[in-house]
């Protein structure tokens, strides 16, 4: 589409999630350092939650990757399931047939056997939640259940939970305090400020292939910032919609008058009062 106009090689700002483009923000950083720290510790509950569109599940991609050669990973993207679906999903990530098992408790007691032979072989186990928020609350307690399963020395599981704020709600509920007391750290994604947004604009397209002077003029990263919120994915969303439209009228750097037409074409952002005058 616009790729050739600015010397890109890819767009930069599809919205599915690319590690290849995270860029070490210093919240995003901070999140994957108190990760790394706390799973490195043997900690057993960690809670990571942000707004909608704040990077979680980049995240959540980044820790697999970095977890790859350390740890043995079991990873529930959609974790709307009731307690014994669960205990399948994760037995099936594991590598444990259950084809035999005739209940919940012999589905436990696998489970149970199969990391106890991975503790044995030094291997680090780690289930990772992605969209934890959609969890019934029954799910949740079963998870509990799950971390009482380690010997007298070795905890057995550790549980990384990514969610939307709505997971710390539902943590509150006197029935999960259990669960709650359990969550050794916890950190908030916030969103990108001014310098970060400029950055990560900058970042994006210099992956992409862009090696000339600055593509998103003063102004137009003023206004992105702004109306986006600091979302990343409210970022790219007009950042591809401000490029698309100076790439329309043959401009070679992305104006505030682009994001401003990007901006009326996007319902999810803020509306800045001095819009109508960009335009």
């Amino acid at each position: 589409m616009y790729e050739a106009h600015f010397g890109l090689q890819e767009a930069p700002f599809a919205l599915t999630p690319n590690t290849r483009y995270f860029l070490r923000a210093p919240s995003h950083s901070d999140a994957l350092e108190l990760l790394l720290v706390a799973l490195s510790e043997r900690e057993g509950f960690i809670k990571i939650t942000g707004e909608v569109g704040t990077g979680k599940t980049l995240l959540c991609r980044l820790l697999l990757n970095e977890l790859e050669q350390k740890a043995h990973t079991a990873y529930i993207p959609n974790p709307h399931l009731d307690p014994d679906t669960l205990y399948e999903a994760v037995a099936e990530e594991l590598g444990v047939d259950v084809s035999a098992c005739a209940n919940t408790h012999q589905i436990l007691k696998a489970l149970n056997e199969k990391l106890i032979g991975l503790a044995m072989g030094q291997k680090q186990v780690v289930l990772v939640i992605d969209e934890a928020q959609a969890m019934p609350e029954a799910t949740i307690e079963a998870l509990r259940l799950l971390t009482n399963l380690e010997t007298e020395s070795v905890r057995l599981l550790q549980i990384v939970l990514f969610g939307q704020p709505e997971l710390d709600a539902l943590l509150q509920k006197d029935s999960l305090r259990q669960l709650r007391q359990r969550i050794t750290f916890h950190y908030r994604l916030a969103p990108l400020d001014r310098q970060s947004v400029a950055q990560y604009l900058r970042h994006r397209v210099s992956l992409a292939g862009y090696n000339g002077g600055d593509l998103f003029s003063a102004a137009a990263l003023r206004l992105i910032t702004r109306s986006s919120g600091g979302i990343p994915r409210l970022v790219n969303i007009l950042a591809h919609k401000a490029m698309l439209s100076a790439w329309g009228v043959g401009d070679r750097q992305v104006n505030r008058r682009h994001v401003a037409r990007a901006i009326r074409d996007t319902e999810s952002v803020r509306y800045p009062g001095l819009l109508a005058r960009w335009l």
